[in-house]
């Protein structure tokens, strides 16, 4: 009999992830695991471990302890490899200010091994449909917030990675290219593509993702399915909920009123 063959690793796979900064923990034994096809919203309060995790699976923070595999390749073993497998938007931005966007997206693909005519047309296609392309010969200290962003995600969708890891993706993006970049991910998911969102708003992970992973005090203390995290209530209500926090109380702010 014929076995079948083995399914592919997870496109990320983090397992007890650990990392103190000044004696301060960061990440307490923290396990994720992202399948493919997946649009994983990772949510937490402001200093919860967010931005480390995702600095961590990039190579730019070393953990104390737990391993990360993206795509099957240990960061601390091969964090090239780990590179190339995935397309990155962090917070705040890692653009080179003096380079047009075109030169970024073209550098950025050279890196990761794509070839250089394939990698124009590929950004050629995406400066259009994201409306920069009369902007991509331009530096980008030019560029406003929102149009920063969009080269950014250009960047980090041009070789086709398995995964794609952004955070706040669309903050400052105006409405119509925020509608526009969430189609540009829905294809890349229907061909097989994963994306780990990090976000503040309730909103986004409810209208983009379709798994959700609660991040609070270096921990996942809550995931899975959004209608299952959900139960019933609001998304707000379930991460409030997970996260223990109570209603504020502005009483004695009554010179407001």
């Amino acid at each position: 009999m014929e076995l079948p063959p083995p399914s592919p690793p997870p496109p990320l796979r983090i397992i007890g992830l650990t990392k103190r900064f000044a004696g301060q923990l960061a990440l307490d034994e923290l396990t994720l695991i992202v399948e493919q096809g997946a649009c994983y919203g990772l949510v937490g309060p402001n200093g919860s471990g967010k931005s480390t995790t995702m600095r961590s699976v990039v190579g730019l923070v070393r953990p104390d302890a737990g391993t990360v595999e993206v795509c099957g390749i240990r960061t601390d073993r091969d964090i090239i490899g780990v590179r190339r497998s995935m397309g990155v938007m962090l917070d705040p931005l890692q653009l080179f200010d003096r380079l047009s966007a075109r030169e970024f997206v073209t550098t950025i693909a050279e890196l990761r091994g794509l070839d250089a005519v394939v990698a124009a047309a590929r950004s050629n296609e995406m400066f259009d449909v994201l409306d920069i392309g009369d902007d991509a010969d331009r530096p980008i200290s030019g560029y406003s917030h929102g149009m920063k962003k969009k080269t950014a995600l250009i960047a980090a969708l041009v070789h086709r990675p398995r995964l794609v890891m952004l955070d706040e993706p669309f903050e400052g993006v105006d409405p119509v290219s925020t509608r526009t970049m969430r189609t540009m991910l829905d294809r890349f998911r229907a061909g097989g593509g994963t994306v780990l969102l990090s976000t503040h708003v309730m909103d986004v992970v409810e209208r983009v993702c379709d798994h959700i992973g609660v991040i609070s005090n270096g921990r996942i203390i809550l995931s899975g399915p959004i209608d299952e995290v959900r139960d019933g209530r609001s998304l707000e209500d379930a991460f409030i909920r997970a996260v223990g926090a109570g209603d504020a109380t502005t009483a004695h702010l009554d010179w407001l009123a």
